[in-house]
């Protein structure tokens, strides 16, 4: 089982959208590259909805006893908190609504997957501090990445 935050799993199936086939390590030393190859290898691996630190911040080196110290980058984004585990949080928050989630649900990566596709035809609401544009671009690669997903899960419905 997978302890993850709802937008990391977003991110992941976002960035399958983009083009990415094999994540790599990260300088600051987060796990998203063996979650990442977890989850594609494996769709029906169950998953466990985290709102706090998950297994990609376990190893991180902005990880301070659970808390992420790292700040985000509010130059597109003014109207966003600084603190990334703040902003992290409230984007969490608005995926477990839009989805029907709350901490400790669990789900395979495949079930999270459809219902994202089900339920997030337009993410403005969770990204409303990003420009349009930028959230456009997201958007499209979130739906490639869940097409993608699906077909190789061999669940494209």
């Amino acid at each position: 089982m997978i302890a993850i935050k709802p937008h990391h799993f977003v991110d992941i199936v976002t960035a399958l959208g983009s083009g990415c086939s094999e994540f790599q390590p990260h300088p600051y030393g987060h796990a998203v590259h063996r979650v990442a190859r977890e989850i594609l290898e494996n769709p029906d691996i169950e998953l466990r909805i985290e709102l706090a630190a998950d297994d990609i911040c376990a190893p991180c080196r902005e990880n301070a006893g659970g808390l992420c110290q790292d700040t985000i980058d509010t130059s597109f984004r003014p109207q966003a908190p600084r603190s990334k585990r703040e902003y992290n949080l409230l984007i969490d928050r608005r995926w477990c609504a839009r989805l029907g989630l709350q901490q400790d649900d669990r789900l395979t990566a495949r079930q999270l997957c459809l219902r994202i596709r089900d339920s997030a035809r337009d993410i403005t609401d969770i990204y409303r501090e990003t420009p349009s544009a930028r959230t456009a671009t997201r958007q499209a690669k979130l739906q490639r990445g869940i097409s993608r997903f699906l077909e190789e899960s061999g669940d494209l419905q």
